[in-house]
Parts: C-alpha cells; structure tokens; sequence
C-alpha cells in the first residue's frame, strides 16, 4: 500500500528503527499540485506543437500537389507548354454554313415599258388612254366628248405638223375632246415605234404645228379659223398635243387665262395616262 507520492516502500528486511520516516510525515501536497500542473503545461506544449507540424505538414502537401499540377515536380515561372489554338482540334469537323450574299433585283422602270414597240404590247385605243365620261383635275370637271384614231397621222393635224409626223414615221394618232364653260380642247396622242422618233417629231415641231380639233357629241366645230393656243411634248414614244380654244369661235389671247388652264389641265393629263401606261405594264412583268 502507497500512502502518497514520493514516498519509499516498505522495506520487510529492515528493522522499524532502519525504515525511513517518510511514513511519519504528511505530504507536501502544494509541491504535488505545482509538480502536477508542470506535467499538464508540458502535454499541452506538446500538443500544440504537434498541431503546428500538422499544419505546416498540410501546407507543404497542398504546394506539392500545386507544382505538381504544372507537369513536374518544381515550380516553373514558364508558362504551361499547351498546344496553339490552331493545334486544338475543333468539336466538329463539319464545315461552318456559308450563304452567298444576295440583292434584291432592282425595280422595272414604266419608261423602259413605253419606250418601244417591242415591249409597249398592251391594247391601246381613244377610250383605253382615255377612260370614263368626264375628268377631274383639282376642282375644275371637264366632260368628255369624241374620239378619234387613225393609221393615217396626217390627216388629224394642221400645219407643218402633217409633213413632221410623216417624216418621222408617225403609226398611229389618236384624239379625244374636253369641254367646259364655253371652252374646248382636243388632246391628240402620236404614236412611233420608238423614243426616238418621238423626240424627234417633238424637236421639229414648230408654232405652225397644231392638231385638227376635234368636234361632234355635243362640242361645235372650234379653233377651225379662229386664234387658239397649242402645246407640244413627248414621253416615251408617244408626242402629244392640245389645241384649246373657244366653242364660240372668239380668239385667244394671253389674257384669257382658263383657256391656259384647260390646255396645261389636259397635256398633264395626257402625260399622266401615258406614264401609266408604262407603270401597268411594268408591274405585270414583274409578278
């Protein structure tokens, strides 16, 4: 049996007188207490030295697996030895789709329409450039009255204008006749096979060159004797004309104003009829 540390075993050999006294005394118990704490500082030392070697334990794997990682066992500052990106095989070997570029097809152009006989076909005639019974132009009405056509080009104008629509090979003329308020005008439409010859008849047209006007339906014989006022023009291969006057048979002069207006009210309508002309045809061509 112990009685406390540090203290010798008894020892059955010796006398009583030859045992040490230690059995007689009581222990030092704040030596054991110091004695006790020293022992637990020391473990507590030893454990946290322990988890310092851990650590750095850890943090040395964790450098080697990153040094690793770079292909051999020591760092490099060289960057990493990866193929060029023209080394690096693509996910598909399929070629990338390629579109050709594409334009829209510019748009017909009327003129080219009726400009020649050879693409000009559509049915013409008095009533079909010049439709309905009467014409509108803003706020002025004019009634429609007759109409005429003719192979013979020179028999429906007066003047030098017989000889200019022969020579240039006139096909065709037609006329047609507007009224309003005592004045009258007849619009008369030669037709050539081509742009040129219109343009031509046109240029040699003079102040002598004007239309026969038109009467009957209505409209008296007018701008037969008497002064009237006259206009010339072209588009495409058609030349048009206008002859306004009075129905009375008075003369024009520059100071009569609405005979001037009923001649420009009707060349433009003329102008108009014959773009239109083109403009059908170029839609149809294009569907």
């Amino acid at each position: 049996m112990s009685y406390g540390q540090g203290e010798p075993p008894w020892d059955p050999w010796k006398s009583g007188s030859q045992q040490s006294q230690w059995g007689n005394q009581t222990p030092d118990w704040a030596a054991l207490a110091e004695a006790s704490e020293s022992r637990n500082k020391r473990r507590r030392l030893l454990l946290i030295g322990g988890g310092a070697l851990a650590t750095v334990a850890v943090g040395a794997a964790v450098a080697v697996g990153v040094v690793s990682a770079n292909g051999d066992n020591q760092a490099s500052n060289s960057p990493s030895n990866l193929p060029a990106t023209a080394d690096i095989p693509s996910g598909t070997a399929e070629p990338a789709p390629s579109f050709e570029p594409t334009t829209a097809p510019p748009p017909l152009d009327p003129k080219d329409f009726i400009s020649s006989v050879k693409k000009d076909t559509a049915p013409l005639s008095a009533d079909i450039l010049f439709p309905g019974s009467q014409l509108t132009m803003g706020e002025r009405v004019y009634r429609k009255g007759p109409t005429a056509s003719t192979t013979n080009c020179a028999s429906a104008a007066q003047g030098t204008l017989p000889a200019v629509l022969t020579k240039n090979d006139c096909t065709r003329f037609l006329r047609v006749t507007y009224s309003k308020d005592g004045i009258a005008v007849t619009v008369g439409v030669a037709v050539f096979d081509t742009e040129a010859q219109a343009t031509k008849a046109k240029a040699e047209a003079d102040k002598k060159s004007i239309i026969t006007s038109l009467s009957g339906s209505g409209v008296a014989a007018f701008c037969r004797t008497a002064i009237c006022r006259s206009t010339t023009n072209s588009y495409g291969r058609y030349a048009y004309f206008t002859l306004a006057g009075f129905s009375s048979g008075k003369d024009v002069t520059e100071k009569d104003a609405k005979v001037f207006t009923t001649g420009d009210d009707l060349a433009e309508f003329a102008f108009r009829q014959i773009r239109r002309r083109g403009e059908a045809q170029a839609s149809a061509a294009a569907q």
